[in-house]
């Protein structure tokens, strides 16, 4: 007979660094965990749409004293990870029914939930289906192995590339990234929010690029974490403003960054889904799948 193993809720002060912690030991190339990697986790954390206040609803499941399975959102309730060490994958039910009924979003008598995996998790796919779950999105994982050649770009004259530890300018890092994620030429006066993106325990400012142009503003902003324990590097976050787009200038900001965690021992880089890291090198080694269920509510929270 299976034990039954109760869970708990999350509490994010104490938690977090066993959360990073475990999430890093149970690493598994192969299924990625349903890609939530411990940068991801903590990237997420320090992150200003990221919703601090229901982190409660996160559920810990422990086993002699030792975490091995967590259920939690990436910025807010409404999508989920269900991630176990090897030897608790039949916790996944009761960890779904917990999902539902803590992390889903509820509203107009409607409750839904998303629930991160990747296509090599059959078992979570498996279980998603039989509970009623469609598949309602898919997007490619990339990664850059270090075997390869890195790209070589020359940056435009009057450019020049720096880490945090060179130059680090609240004010210009937010400009940046308020532009090159497409919010509009005006940003807002929220710049401390990027001094709250630094706080996180890994956050390394040294593998932290940035290209400064001509002008002395920030055109392009690329953020590099290390995963020392399992020899990678993630790429979060990556931004070009418009005006200096189609210059190269991201091709050299991300290759900085990975030349740097190369010397510290990584051999591969995690990029973003979209085409332009194909361009640069980087091969899909799986897809993200987004399965998402639709049901009536028990009421709104």
């Amino acid at each position: 007979m299976t034990e039954h193993i109760p869970w708990r809720r999350y509490q994010l002060l104490k938690d977090f660094p066993s959360v990073y912690r475990f999430l890093g030991a149970v690493y598994r190339r192969d299924t990625l965990n349903s890609y939530l990697l411990p940068p991801f986790f903590e990237y997420a954390h320090t992150h200003p749409a990221f919703n601090n206040k229901q982190t409660h609803r996160f559920g810990l499941w422990e086993a002699g004293g030792k975490l091995v399975a967590i259920a939690c959102y990436e910025m807010d309730v409404g999508a989920c990870f269900l991630v176990t060490d090897r030897a608790h994958a039949e916790l996944l039910p009761d960890m779904l029914t917990t999902a539902e009924r803590e992390l889903s979003v509820c509203a107009d008598g409607r409750s839904s939930l998303s629930v991160w995996v990747t296509d090599r998790e059959a078992d979570k796919r498996a279980l998603l289906a039989q509970r009623g779950y469609v598949l309602a999105q898919r997007e490619a994982v990339r990664m850059f192995p270090y075997t390869k050649p890195f790209p070589e770009r020359r940056l435009p004259d009057g450019f020049s590339v720096l880490s945090l530890d060179d130059e680090n300018d609240p004010v210009k890092i937010h400009a940046c990234l308020w532009k090159g994620f497409d919010h509009g030429d005006q940003p807002d006066d929220d710049w401390s929010c990027r001094l709250h993106m630094q706080s996180g325990p890994h956050f390394r400012k040294d593998l932290t690029t940035v290209i400064k142009a001509p002008n002395g503003d920030y055109a392009c902003f690329a953020g590099m974490w290390l995963d020392e324990a399992n020899g990678y590097a993630y790429l979060e976050p990556l931004a070009t403003v418009p005006a200096y787009r189609r210059l190269g200038l991201a091709s050299v900001a991300l290759t900085e960054g990975m030349k740097k965690t190369r010397a510290l021992g990584a051999a591969y880089c995690f990029g973003g889904e979209r085409e332009f890291y194909s361009a640069l090198g980087f091969e899909m080694i799986c897809q993200r799948e987004r399965w998402k269920k639709t049901r009536p509510s028990e009421g709104d929270r």
